[in-house]
């Protein structure tokens, strides 16, 4: 499991280190792991370190000292590195061990003056000439690699200029074939992922001592790149992670497995209420996706000529026209295309009122009870959440909601109660206890038209039939199952629909097929552990 930390939180694990005099030795570590990482980094795309053009764009504050500490060592591996740094003022330490790796230093312009302006010739001679943003941007885009080192942790909202305006220029010229963000991309806010443009992207972020809650969620996650976390030694002082991230072992480890005397029924039993005569379709893949996912016993309760269609597709499930008080369930799923239809929606009411684990998609969005638990799970896209967020009188944007997706999806549980899973291309989920899950497994292709039934398919199977208990064991605290088992069917859909588009479009009835073999993967690893 990948767990990461707000800014705050990892500023005050450091704060003992640093009181106690070891700041030194955490900026060397840091500068270390990223001087590391840009070697396999630059290796992996050109070959050889030897002779590769680094720049560097360095801040006045630490971060600009990690990075300018980075550019000397591979200074000294034989890049030729080069720093334009952005204010007055730089890390002292790290420029003067800059400089004598053999390094060139720029100092940026403000107000657009160029080679020589801002001061005397002395100041300008010592610490480097004057340059414009133009200029800056010119050696950078011919670099094989860049290093942003401009913003750190502590910075709030985005660049300002003359940083700005480089970035503006570097963006206009095209960034290196490399670009590498010290930290996180500046700009980026590193508690929750808003983006306050304009903000390199980087190919690679390598963060240190924990990675960062914000570079795991949208939009920051668009230019974060792949992210890198470097051990400073942080460990034991850093408290509860303000988000998670599961990987393949955790879904191998906490995935229901049948016992040699399991049947049917201990397996799980899933009700589900979905389709309309406008969007019989949501029915069927809903249905084939939970049977696929390994669920013991379908109930599908829905109008006649629906049931025909979900027992023509996956003939295993139980149908009838009954009512939800009469059908004994594990679990139910409500809602995927249950729209026009008055009966759909009495089911939908009386499912969300049962006291049992509840999937609640699409057309059951639109009626929600006052009090919901934890075991509710919501699964709006942002364009749904603005609406359920309305019905609790915050009145917010799509495009609000979309530039902060983990405090939107964490305000909306805490104000319904339930679990919330807000679909995107980085999936948010929040418990109502405010923690954050984050999973980012899917393939763009995977955006089409019943991706969101086949996920709640999924879900629903899994609220059925996950064995709370690992859970416990893995330290989730109870209130948080049911996000873990909202992100475990997040992670899977995603890991399902990339294997099923392999590489080009797929339609979401080819997702559920896929889930079988991506189950059977991740339980080898269960296996050979």
């Amino acid at each position: 499991m990948i767990s990461a930390w707000t800014g705050r939180q990892i500023r005050a694990a450091e704060q003992p280190l640093l009181d106690a005099g070891h700041g030194d030795r955490l900026m060397a570590t840091a500068a270390q792991g990223l001087a590391n990482a840009v070697v396999r980094a630059v290796r992996e795309n050109r070959g050889r370190i030897y002779g590769a053009r680094l720049a560097v764009i360095a801040g006045s504050g630490n971060n600009g000292g990690d990075a300018l500490f980075a550019a000397a060592t591979l200074a000294r591996r034989g890049m030729s590195t080069t720093a334009v740094l952005t204010s007055a003022r730089s890390h002292p330490q790290a420029l003067a061990v800059f400089e004598k790796a053999g390094g060139t230093v720029l100092r940026l312009a403000a107000g657009g003056a160029g080679t020589g302006a801002g001061g005397d010739d002395s100041a300008a001679a010592a610490a480097g000439p004057f340059v414009t943003p133009d200029e800056a941007a010119a050696s950078c885009s011919r670099a094989d690699v860049l290093i942003d080192g401009i913003l750190g942790t502590g910075a709030s909202g985005g660049l300002r200029s003359p940083g700005k305006d480089l970035v503006e220029n570097i963006i206009a010229r095209g960034t290196p074939a490399l670009t590498i963000a010290c930290d996180l991309p500046s700009g980026v806010s590193a508690d929750t992922g808003e983006v306050f443009g304009p903000v390199l992207p980087a190919d690679l972020t390598v963060t240190f001592g924990g990675a960062k809650a914000g570079l795991l969620t949208d939009p920051a996650a668009e230019v974060a790149g792949r992210v890198l976390t470097v051990d400073i030694g942080l460990g034991p002082l850093l408290p509860v992670p303000e988000l998670r991230r599961l990987e393949p072992a955790d879904l191998a480890d906490w995935w229901p497995v049948p016992q040699r005397t399991s049947h049917k029924y201990t397996r799980g039993v899933l009700g589900i209420v979905a389709g309309s005569a406008q969007y019989p379709g949501a029915a069927l893949l809903c249905t084939q996706a939970a049977a696929a996912t390994g669920v013991g016993m379908i109930r599908y309760l829905g109008p006649q000529e629906i049931c025909r269609l979900v027992n023509l597709s996956t003939p295993e499930a139980v149908c009838s026209q009954g009512t939800v008080g009469e059908s004994r369930v594990q679990a139910w799923l409500v809602g995927p295309g249950a729209t026009g239809d008055r009966d759909q929606q009495v089911r939908v009411r009386d499912a969300l009122a049962s006291g049992l684990p509840v999937v609640a998609d699409a057309g059951a969005l639109d009626s929600l009870p006052a009090d919901l638990g934890p075991q509710v799970i919501l699964t709006p896209h942002a364009g749904e959440l603005v609406r359920i967020l309305a019905e609790q009188d915050v009145e917010v944007t799509r495009e609000q909601v979309e530039a902060s997706p983990s405090d939107f999806a964490r305000l909306a549980a805490g104000l319904t109660g339930a679990t919330v899973l807000l679909k995107g291309a980085a999936t948010v989920i929040s418990s109502p206890s405010g923690a954050l899950f984050t999973q980012d497994n899917a393939t763009p292709w995977l955006a089409t038209a019943g991706s969101g039934d086949t996920l709640a398919g999924i879900l629903g199977a899994l609220a059925a039939t996950v064995q709370r208990d690992r859970l416990t064991e893995a330290g989730l605290p109870e209130p948080d199952h049911w996000a873990a088992v909202a992100a475990m069917a997040a992670a899977v859909h995603g890991i399902a629909g990339t294997e099923a588009a392999a590489g080009g479009p797929v339609a979401a009835s080819d997702f559920g097929r896929a889930v079988p073999e991506t189950v059977r993967t991740l339980l080898e690893l269960r296996q050979d552990g």
